[in-house]
Protein backbone atom coordinates (compact mmCIF):
# COMPACT_ATOMS: atom_id res chain seq x y z
CA UNK A 1 0.00 0.00 0.00
CA UNK A 2 2.98 2.23 1.14
CA UNK A 3 4.66 1.79 -2.69
CA UNK A 4 0.93 2.64 -4.07
CA UNK A 5 0.29 6.12 -2.16
CA UNK A 6 4.04 7.08 -3.83
CA UNK A 7 2.42 7.18 -6.92
CA UNK A 8 0.58 10.59 -6.43
CA UNK A 9 1.98 13.62 -7.61
CA UNK A 10 0.29 15.74 -4.80
CA UNK A 11 3.09 15.90 -2.48
CA UNK A 12 0.40 16.92 0.19
CA UNK A 13 -1.33 13.37 0.06
CA UNK A 14 2.08 11.82 1.80
CA UNK A 15 3.37 12.32 5.37
CA UNK A 16 6.26 14.80 5.83
CA UNK A 17 9.61 14.25 6.34
CA UNK A 18 10.44 12.92 9.58
CA UNK A 19 13.49 14.80 9.36
CA UNK A 20 12.86 18.42 8.62
CA UNK A 21 9.40 18.23 7.91
CA UNK A 22 8.67 19.26 4.49
CA UNK A 23 6.67 17.69 1.89
CA UNK A 24 8.28 14.67 0.06
CA UNK A 25 9.10 14.79 -3.45
CA UNK A 26 10.12 11.78 -5.47
CA UNK A 27 12.37 9.63 -5.11
CA UNK A 28 12.19 9.70 -1.39
CA UNK A 29 13.27 7.08 1.35
CA UNK A 30 11.51 4.61 3.18
CA UNK A 31 12.86 2.35 6.53
CA UNK A 32 12.40 -0.92 5.86
CA UNK A 33 13.03 -2.38 9.54
CA UNK A 34 10.71 0.02 11.53
CA UNK A 35 7.55 -0.74 12.22
CA UNK A 36 5.98 2.23 10.91
CA UNK A 37 6.58 3.97 7.82
CA UNK A 38 9.23 6.22 8.38
CA UNK A 39 9.65 8.32 5.45
CA UNK A 40 12.75 10.65 4.97
CA UNK A 41 13.62 13.29 2.07
CA UNK A 42 17.46 13.10 0.51
CA UNK A 43 18.75 15.75 2.03
CA UNK A 44 18.11 14.38 5.50
CA UNK A 45 19.06 10.74 4.45
CA UNK A 46 22.32 12.00 2.80
CA UNK A 47 22.69 13.47 6.41
CA UNK A 48 22.25 10.36 8.37
CA UNK A 49 18.79 11.06 10.20
CA UNK A 50 18.09 9.32 13.43
CA UNK A 51 14.94 9.64 15.63
CA UNK A 52 14.57 7.56 18.73
CA UNK A 53 14.59 3.67 16.80
CA UNK A 54 15.36 4.56 13.45
CA UNK A 55 19.01 4.55 12.95
CA UNK A 56 21.31 5.48 10.03
CA UNK A 57 22.29 1.89 9.06
CA UNK A 58 18.59 0.30 8.93
CA UNK A 59 17.84 -0.86 5.37
CA UNK A 60 15.71 1.37 3.22
CA UNK A 61 13.99 1.40 -0.02
CA UNK A 62 13.86 4.02 -2.78
CA UNK A 63 10.25 4.96 -3.24
CA UNK A 64 9.39 6.51 -6.94
CA UNK A 65 6.92 5.86 -9.76
CA UNK A 66 8.82 6.15 -12.37
CA UNK A 67 8.63 2.13 -13.56
CA UNK A 68 6.27 0.70 -15.93
CA UNK A 69 3.08 -0.48 -14.25
CA UNK A 70 0.67 -1.77 -17.10
CA UNK A 71 2.74 -1.67 -20.94
CA UNK A 72 5.98 -0.27 -21.61
CA UNK A 73 5.72 3.33 -22.15
CA UNK A 74 3.46 4.70 -19.45
CA UNK A 75 5.57 4.68 -15.81
CA UNK A 76 3.32 4.88 -12.84
CA UNK A 77 3.50 8.79 -12.36
CA UNK A 78 2.02 8.68 -15.82
CA UNK A 79 -0.91 6.03 -14.75
CA UNK A 80 -2.05 8.05 -11.88
CA UNK A 81 -1.69 11.74 -13.95
CA UNK A 82 -3.63 10.03 -16.82
CA UNK A 83 -6.51 8.65 -14.31
CA UNK A 84 -6.62 12.53 -12.30
CA UNK A 85 -6.86 14.37 -16.17
CA UNK A 86 -9.87 12.24 -16.92
CA UNK A 87 -11.51 12.53 -13.34
CA UNK A 88 -10.97 16.77 -13.80
CA UNK A 89 -11.69 17.11 -17.26
CA UNK A 90 -14.21 14.43 -17.90
CA UNK A 91 -14.76 11.06 -20.14
CA UNK A 92 -14.08 11.37 -23.78
CA UNK A 93 -12.34 15.41 -23.47
CA UNK A 94 -8.91 14.17 -24.42
CA UNK A 95 -7.74 17.26 -25.93
CA UNK A 96 -7.74 18.95 -22.65
CA UNK A 97 -6.82 15.28 -21.09
CA UNK A 98 -3.43 15.69 -23.33
CA UNK A 99 -2.87 19.22 -22.33
CA UNK A 100 -3.02 18.58 -18.50
CA UNK A 101 -0.38 15.66 -18.80
CA UNK A 102 1.83 17.20 -21.40
CA UNK A 103 4.08 14.59 -21.95
CA UNK A 104 1.15 12.02 -24.43
CA UNK A 105 -1.01 12.56 -27.15
CA UNK A 106 -4.65 12.86 -27.81
CA UNK A 107 -4.42 9.44 -29.34
CA UNK A 108 -2.13 7.90 -26.79
CA UNK A 109 -3.75 9.05 -23.62
CA UNK A 110 -7.63 7.81 -25.26
CA UNK A 111 -6.45 4.46 -26.64
CA UNK A 112 -4.25 3.58 -23.26
CA UNK A 113 -7.25 4.62 -21.75
CA UNK A 114 -9.72 2.19 -23.55
CA UNK A 115 -7.19 -0.04 -23.90
CA UNK A 116 -6.37 -0.79 -20.08
CA UNK A 117 -9.32 0.68 -18.20
CA UNK A 118 -12.16 -0.01 -19.68
CA UNK A 119 -11.71 -3.03 -22.25
CA UNK A 120 -9.57 -4.67 -19.78
CA UNK A 121 -11.73 -7.75 -17.96
CA UNK A 122 -9.01 -7.86 -15.32
CA UNK A 123 -9.94 -4.19 -14.26
CA UNK A 124 -13.78 -4.29 -15.14
CA UNK A 125 -14.44 -7.97 -12.70
CA UNK A 126 -12.12 -6.24 -9.85
CA UNK A 127 -14.00 -3.05 -9.48
CA UNK A 128 -17.56 -4.46 -9.64
CA UNK A 129 -16.48 -6.80 -6.91
CA UNK A 130 -15.28 -3.99 -5.38
CA UNK A 131 -18.40 -2.13 -5.67
CA UNK A 132 -20.18 -4.59 -4.54
CA UNK A 133 -18.41 -5.02 -1.46
CA UNK A 134 -18.45 -1.04 -1.22
CA UNK A 135 -22.40 -1.49 -1.32
CA UNK A 136 -22.75 -4.32 1.31
CA UNK A 137 -20.53 -2.44 4.15
CA UNK A 138 -22.65 0.58 3.94
CA UNK A 139 -25.73 -0.69 3.57
CA UNK A 140 -26.47 -0.67 6.90
CA UNK A 141 -24.88 2.64 7.65
CA UNK A 142 -27.40 4.69 5.32
CA UNK A 143 -29.73 7.21 6.68
CA UNK A 144 -33.11 5.46 6.16
CA UNK A 145 -35.93 7.66 4.17
CA UNK A 146 -39.03 6.41 4.13
CA UNK A 147 -40.99 9.74 3.15
CA UNK A 148 -45.36 8.86 2.89
CA UNK A 149 -45.05 11.15 -0.62
CA UNK A 150 -42.60 11.74 -2.94
CA UNK A 151 -40.06 14.61 -1.39
CA UNK A 152 -39.67 17.93 -3.05
CA UNK A 153 -36.65 18.40 -5.20
CA UNK A 154 -35.73 21.86 -5.19
CA UNK A 155 -33.49 23.38 -7.53
CA UNK A 156 -29.76 24.97 -6.38
CA UNK A 157 -30.73 28.17 -4.45
CA UNK A 158 -33.86 28.37 -5.21
CA UNK A 159 -36.25 30.08 -2.62
CA UNK A 160 -37.59 26.57 -1.50
CA UNK A 161 -34.06 25.49 -1.28
CA UNK A 162 -32.98 28.13 1.38
CA UNK A 163 -36.20 27.39 3.06
CA UNK A 164 -35.48 23.83 4.04
CA UNK A 165 -32.02 25.18 4.90
CA UNK A 166 -30.39 23.51 2.02
CA UNK A 167 -31.80 20.00 2.89
CA UNK A 168 -31.80 17.25 0.27
CA UNK A 169 -34.92 15.07 0.83
CA UNK A 170 -33.81 12.27 -2.00
CA UNK A 171 -30.34 12.09 -0.23
CA UNK A 172 -31.31 12.29 3.14
CA UNK A 173 -28.20 15.08 3.15
CA UNK A 174 -27.68 18.88 3.78
CA UNK A 175 -25.95 20.69 1.07
CA UNK A 176 -23.61 21.99 3.87
CA UNK A 177 -23.39 19.99 6.62
CA UNK A 178 -23.45 21.23 10.40
CA UNK A 179 -20.24 22.17 11.34
CA UNK A 180 -19.13 21.70 7.59
CA UNK A 181 -15.48 22.06 7.79
CA UNK A 182 -14.96 19.36 11.21
CA UNK A 183 -13.06 16.80 9.01
CA UNK A 184 -10.25 19.70 9.19
CA UNK A 185 -9.14 18.84 12.28
CA UNK A 186 -8.42 15.46 10.94
CA UNK A 187 -6.71 15.98 7.74
CA UNK A 188 -3.49 15.57 9.48
CA UNK A 189 -3.77 13.82 11.94
CA UNK A 190 -1.15 10.58 11.55
CA UNK A 191 -1.38 7.42 14.34
CA UNK A 192 2.34 6.25 14.49
CA UNK A 193 4.21 3.89 17.33
CA UNK A 194 6.46 6.12 18.28
CA UNK A 195 3.90 8.95 19.49
CA UNK A 196 4.21 9.84 23.39
CA UNK A 197 1.47 9.05 25.53
CA UNK A 198 0.10 12.77 26.01
CA UNK A 199 0.18 13.19 22.11
CA UNK A 200 -1.64 9.84 21.46
CA UNK A 201 -4.27 10.93 24.05
CA UNK A 202 -4.72 14.55 22.37
CA UNK A 203 -5.14 12.67 18.69
CA UNK A 204 -7.78 10.25 20.35
CA UNK A 205 -9.65 13.14 22.06
CA UNK A 206 -9.83 15.25 18.60
CA UNK A 207 -11.04 11.95 16.77
CA UNK A 208 -13.90 11.87 20.01
CA UNK A 209 -14.76 15.28 19.28
CA UNK A 210 -15.27 14.17 15.61
CA UNK A 211 -17.72 11.68 16.13
CA UNK A 212 -19.80 14.13 18.89
CA UNK A 213 -20.24 16.30 15.67
CA UNK A 214 -21.09 13.27 13.33
CA UNK A 215 -23.73 12.35 16.04
CA UNK A 216 -24.85 15.73 16.01
CA UNK A 217 -25.48 15.96 11.80
CA UNK A 218 -27.26 12.56 12.56
CA UNK A 219 -29.48 13.58 15.15
CA UNK A 220 -30.62 17.06 13.36
CA UNK A 221 -30.92 15.09 10.38
CA UNK A 222 -33.60 12.63 12.72
CA UNK A 223 -35.31 15.53 14.19
CA UNK A 224 -36.39 16.76 10.33
CA UNK A 225 -37.18 13.75 8.62
CA UNK A 226 -39.07 12.76 12.31
CA UNK A 227 -41.06 16.02 12.38
CA UNK A 228 -41.92 16.36 8.90
CA UNK A 229 -39.95 19.63 8.45
CA UNK A 230 -38.77 18.04 4.99
CA UNK A 231 -41.58 19.37 2.85
CA UNK A 232 -41.64 23.02 4.41
CA UNK A 233 -44.87 24.61 2.78
CA UNK A 234 -47.13 21.65 3.88
CA UNK A 235 -46.14 22.34 7.36
CA UNK A 236 -46.67 26.12 7.32
CA UNK A 237 -50.23 25.13 5.72
CA UNK A 238 -51.17 23.20 8.25
CA UNK A 239 -49.55 25.64 10.92
CA UNK A 240 -52.31 28.11 9.30
CA UNK A 241 -55.18 26.03 10.76
CA UNK A 242 -54.74 26.90 14.53
CA UNK A 243 -55.52 30.86 15.64
CA UNK A 244 -53.29 33.19 16.07
CA UNK A 245 -52.81 32.96 19.27
CA UNK A 246 -51.55 28.97 18.84
CA UNK A 247 -49.90 29.84 16.00
CA UNK A 248 -47.50 32.41 18.61
CA UNK A 249 -47.34 29.69 20.61
CA UNK A 250 -46.48 27.47 18.21
CA UNK A 251 -43.51 29.52 16.72
CA UNK A 252 -42.59 29.40 20.19
CA UNK A 253 -42.52 25.98 21.38
CA UNK A 254 -40.68 24.44 18.20
CA UNK A 255 -37.32 25.04 19.53
CA UNK A 256 -38.62 22.22 22.34
CA UNK A 257 -39.56 19.94 19.67
CA UNK A 258 -35.67 18.23 19.36
CA UNK A 259 -36.30 17.61 23.34
CA UNK A 260 -39.71 15.67 22.91
CA UNK A 261 -40.54 13.51 19.57
CA UNK A 262 -43.35 14.34 17.04
CA UNK A 263 -46.33 12.70 18.34
CA UNK A 264 -45.51 14.33 21.59
CA UNK A 265 -44.82 17.62 20.41
CA UNK A 266 -48.17 18.07 18.30
CA UNK A 267 -50.07 16.43 21.13
CA UNK A 268 -48.79 19.44 23.27
CA UNK A 269 -49.73 21.71 20.37
CA UNK A 270 -53.37 19.99 20.08
CA UNK A 271 -53.75 20.16 23.87
CA UNK A 272 -52.98 23.97 24.40
CA UNK A 273 -55.61 24.50 20.86
CA UNK A 274 -58.04 23.06 22.70
CA UNK A 275 -57.52 24.75 26.00
CA UNK A 276 -57.56 28.38 24.03
CA UNK A 277 -60.85 27.39 22.38
CA UNK A 278 -62.33 26.51 25.67
CA UNK A 279 -61.07 29.40 27.71
CA UNK A 280 -62.63 32.01 24.69
CA UNK A 281 -65.99 29.78 25.28
CA UNK A 282 -66.06 30.58 28.94
CA UNK A 283 -64.97 33.67 28.49
CA UNK A 284 -68.05 34.08 25.77
CA UNK A 285 -70.49 32.57 28.56
CA UNK A 286 -69.07 34.58 31.36
CA UNK A 287 -70.17 37.55 29.17
CA UNK A 288 -74.03 36.51 28.58
CA UNK A 289 -74.06 35.79 32.35
CA UNK A 290 -72.95 39.33 33.30
CA UNK A 291 -75.29 40.38 31.01
CA UNK A 292 -78.20 38.46 32.60
CA UNK A 293 -78.72 36.07 29.31
CA UNK A 294 -80.20 32.52 30.55
CA UNK A 295 -81.19 31.51 26.96
CA UNK A 296 -79.25 31.34 23.78
CA UNK A 297 -81.67 32.62 21.40
CA UNK A 298 -81.38 35.86 23.73
CA UNK A 299 -77.68 34.94 23.08
CA UNK A 300 -78.20 35.55 19.16
CA UNK A 301 -79.80 38.83 19.53
CA UNK A 302 -77.38 39.75 22.17
CA UNK A 303 -74.62 39.20 19.70
CA UNK A 304 -76.83 40.87 16.63
CA UNK A 305 -77.20 44.22 19.12
CA UNK A 306 -73.14 43.23 19.94
CA UNK A 307 -72.16 43.72 16.33
CA UNK A 308 -73.91 46.94 15.43
CA UNK A 309 -72.82 49.16 18.62
CA UNK A 310 -68.96 48.01 16.94
CA UNK A 311 -70.25 49.62 13.58
CA UNK A 312 -71.41 52.29 15.28
CA UNK A 313 -68.32 52.73 17.53
CA UNK A 314 -66.07 52.92 14.30
CA UNK A 315 -68.07 54.91 12.00
CA UNK A 316 -67.76 57.53 15.15
CA UNK A 317 -64.54 56.73 15.95
CA UNK A 318 -63.97 57.42 12.31
CA UNK A 319 -65.54 60.47 12.41
CA UNK A 320 -63.49 61.75 15.55
CA UNK A 321 -60.23 60.86 13.72
CA UNK A 322 -61.12 62.66 10.41
CA UNK A 323 -62.76 65.71 12.06
CA UNK A 324 -59.08 65.52 14.68
CA UNK A 325 -57.78 66.22 10.78
CA UNK A 326 -59.75 68.70 8.53
CA UNK A 327 -59.72 71.77 9.09
CA UNK A 328 -61.50 73.14 5.89
CA UNK A 329 -65.21 73.26 7.14
CA UNK A 330 -65.98 72.75 3.68
CA UNK A 331 -64.29 69.53 3.11
CA UNK A 332 -65.94 68.08 6.33
CA UNK A 333 -69.50 69.12 5.15
CA UNK A 334 -68.58 67.14 1.64
CA UNK A 335 -67.26 64.26 3.66
CA UNK A 336 -70.32 63.99 5.94
CA UNK A 337 -72.34 64.45 3.39
CA UNK A 338 -70.80 61.34 1.32
CA UNK A 339 -71.41 59.15 4.37
CA UNK A 340 -74.87 60.26 4.35
CA UNK A 341 -75.32 58.86 0.84
CA UNK A 342 -72.98 55.72 1.54
CA UNK A 343 -75.79 54.75 4.63
CA UNK A 344 -78.49 55.36 2.65
CA UNK A 345 -77.67 52.90 -0.65
CA UNK A 346 -77.30 55.77 -2.93
CA UNK A 347 -74.60 56.76 -4.95
CA UNK A 348 -72.27 59.34 -3.52
CA UNK A 349 -71.68 62.94 -5.89
CA UNK A 350 -68.22 63.01 -6.86
CA UNK A 351 -67.25 66.24 -5.46
CA UNK A 352 -63.77 68.05 -5.75
CA UNK A 353 -61.18 68.46 -3.41
CA UNK A 354 -60.22 71.86 -2.35
CA UNK A 355 -56.86 73.35 -3.35
CA UNK A 356 -54.98 76.13 -2.63
CA UNK A 357 -54.45 79.03 -4.91
CA UNK A 358 -51.15 77.50 -6.13
CA UNK A 359 -52.24 74.41 -7.25
CA UNK A 360 -51.15 72.69 -3.93
CA UNK A 361 -52.79 70.83 -1.53
CA UNK A 362 -52.89 71.90 1.80
CA UNK A 363 -51.59 69.16 4.18
CA UNK A 364 -53.23 68.03 7.47
CA UNK A 365 -51.79 68.78 10.52
CA UNK A 366 -49.40 66.54 12.08
CA UNK A 367 -50.87 64.30 14.72
CA UNK A 368 -48.49 64.85 18.17
CA UNK A 369 -50.17 61.60 19.82
CA UNK A 370 -47.14 59.28 20.97
CA UNK A 371 -44.35 61.67 19.77
CA UNK A 372 -41.11 62.12 21.86
CA UNK A 373 -41.40 64.99 23.59
CA UNK A 374 -44.40 66.16 22.87
CA UNK A 375 -44.94 66.42 26.99
CA UNK A 376 -42.23 69.38 27.05
CA UNK A 377 -44.21 71.53 24.78
CA UNK A 378 -47.00 74.26 25.63
CA UNK A 379 -50.14 74.76 23.81
CA UNK A 380 -48.98 76.88 21.67
CA UNK A 381 -45.80 74.95 20.65
CA UNK A 382 -48.17 71.97 20.18
CA UNK A 383 -50.03 74.12 17.67
CA UNK A 384 -47.31 75.36 15.80
CA UNK A 385 -45.89 71.88 15.31
CA UNK A 386 -48.68 70.47 14.45
CA UNK A 387 -49.46 73.51 11.55
CA UNK A 388 -45.27 73.51 10.54
CA UNK A 389 -45.99 69.30 10.55
CA UNK A 390 -42.60 69.56 12.95
CA UNK A 391 -42.26 66.81 15.42
CA UNK A 392 -41.29 67.76 18.66
CA UNK A 393 -37.56 66.50 19.27
CA UNK A 394 -36.77 68.28 16.21
CA UNK A 395 -38.42 71.41 16.92
CA UNK A 396 -36.92 71.50 21.01
CA UNK A 397 -33.80 71.10 19.03
CA UNK A 398 -33.97 74.17 16.63
CA UNK A 399 -35.49 76.26 19.60
CA UNK A 400 -32.71 75.45 21.70
CA UNK A 401 -29.72 76.07 19.13
CA UNK A 402 -31.33 79.51 18.11
CA UNK A 403 -31.67 80.36 21.34
CA UNK A 404 -27.70 79.99 22.10
CA UNK A 405 -27.36 82.13 19.32
CA UNK A 406 -29.56 84.92 20.29
CA UNK A 407 -27.94 84.58 23.63
CA UNK A 408 -24.40 85.01 21.94
CA UNK A 409 -24.84 87.50 19.59
CA UNK A 410 -27.38 89.89 21.86
CA UNK A 411 -30.20 89.24 18.78
CA UNK A 412 -31.20 87.35 16.15
CA UNK A 413 -32.11 88.07 11.84
CA UNK A 414 -34.19 85.76 10.17
CA UNK A 415 -31.23 85.60 7.94
CA UNK A 416 -29.03 83.91 10.69
CA UNK A 417 -31.98 81.68 12.02
CA UNK A 418 -32.13 80.44 8.14
CA UNK A 419 -28.18 80.19 8.05
CA UNK A 420 -28.68 78.24 11.41
CA UNK A 421 -31.52 75.94 10.90
CA UNK A 422 -31.02 73.71 7.23
CA UNK A 423 -35.19 73.17 6.84
CA UNK A 424 -37.67 75.10 4.52
CA UNK A 425 -37.39 78.35 4.72
CA UNK A 426 -41.29 79.15 5.00
CA UNK A 427 -41.57 76.75 8.31
CA UNK A 428 -37.84 78.81 9.46
CA UNK A 429 -40.08 81.82 9.34
CA UNK A 430 -42.58 80.80 11.42
CA UNK A 431 -40.90 79.42 13.87
CA UNK A 432 -38.62 82.61 13.69
CA UNK A 433 -41.55 84.72 14.02
CA UNK A 434 -43.05 82.47 16.86
CA UNK A 435 -40.45 82.90 19.34
CA UNK A 436 -40.21 86.63 18.87
CA UNK A 437 -43.53 87.09 19.58
CA UNK A 438 -43.31 84.98 22.75
CA UNK A 439 -40.38 86.66 23.74
CA UNK A 440 -37.61 83.57 24.16
CA UNK A 441 -35.28 85.25 21.36
CA UNK A 442 -35.31 89.21 19.83
CA UNK A 443 -34.23 91.10 16.80
CA UNK A 444 -31.00 92.00 16.08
Amino acid sequence: MDRIASFANDPFDKPPCRGCSSYLTEPYIKCAECPSAFLLCLQCFTRGFEYKKHQSDHKYEIMTSDFPVLEPGWTAQEEMALLEAVMDCGFGNWQDVAYQMRSKTKEECESHYMKNFINNPLFSSTLLGLRKAKDSRFAEGAIPFKPSDDPPRPTFDSVLSRDMAGYMPARADFMEEFDNYAEWDLKDIDFVDDDSDILRALKLAVVDIYHSRLKERQRRKKIIRDHGLINLRKFQMLERCYPKEVQELYDVMRRFARVAGPTEHDKFIESHALEFELRREIRRLQEYRKAGIKSFCSAKVYERAKRMREDERRKRTMLCDVLQYIQDGRACQQWLSKQAAIDAGVTPAVTTITVSATGRRSAPPLNLTGLPGTEKLNEREKELCQVVRLVPGAYLEYKQALLNECRRQGGLRLAQARALIKIDVNKTRKIYDFLIKEGYITKA
